[in-house]
């Protein structure tokens, strides 16, 4: 029996939306609230310290924290989790939810937000077929992505059986379920603002105006020429 056929607890559902949010974009807020609309739950942004399947971040984990600060203060939905920057060592997602785990029970339910490349390469995480019973899975999916494909065969038969059509299973059992977030979304990442940044385009408008004004005061992303923030 895996998590998604267990009866949870009467815990609310807890929305871990993981990243290295460098930096944190309009992009990431629409697929946040997305989720939170489909599942009616906040959302806990969860900075990664040290990803280790990916290139160190361009800004401190400091920066990075501080623009997930200003990116979501005036949404009570939306929250900040910096577990992952208090634990030494790369930040596997297994690790956390272990830890998370511990923390408030095998049956509350836990759920990890994730875009759908992110899903697809699942196979490459660290323990990645414990990561399904530990959480379920909630994948921000667009036009395009590769789930409507035939998924890898090892993906696919840990996936069999799990994909749910609502979001009631994530509510009500511990882990284990997935559901797609079949939303229009967002298709700004988080590289691309960065390139703008650095090639003196247009970047401003493709992030939060108080992140916008913070990438500013600290000059980061190889900011091109002189600019200030713009007048409150």
């Amino acid at each position: 029996m895996n998590a998604c056929d267990r009866p949870g607890d009467d815990s609310p559902l807890r929305v871990l939306y993981g990243g290295t949010f460098d930096p944190v974009h309009n992009g990431h807020l629409a697929i946040a609230g997305a989720a939170r609309d489909a599942l009616g739950a906040p959302v806990h942004f969860m900075p990664a310290a040290d990803p280790p399947h990916r290139p160190a971040p361009g800004a401190t984990v400091l920066q990075r924290a501080d623009m997930l600060a200003l990116a979501t203060a005036d949404d009570p939905d939306f929250r900040v989790d910096l577990r992952e920057l208090r634990r030494q060592g790369p930040s596997y997602s297994v690790e956390t939810l272990r830890a998370l785990r511990r923390e408030i029970g095998e049956t509350a339910p836990v759920a990890l937000l994730v875009g759908a490349d992110s899903l697809l390469g699942l196979p490459g995480w660290h323990e990645w077929r414990a990561l399904l019973d530990l959480a379920h899975f909630v994948v921000a999916d667009r036009p395009g992505s590769g789930l409507d494909r035939p998924l890898p065969p090892p993906l696919a038969e840990a996936l069999a059986g799990r994909w749910s059509a609502d979001a009631e299973p994530l509510r009500s059992r511990p882990g284990g379920c997935l559901l797609r977030l079949r939303q229009p979304l967002n298709a700004v990442s988080a590289s691309q603002v960065r390139g703008c940044i650095a090639a003196g385009g247009p970047w401003r408008d493709l992030v939060p105006a108080a992140v916008a004004d913070y990438i500013l005061r600290q000059g980061l992303y190889g900011l091109h020429g002189p600019q200030t923030p713009r007048p409150v």
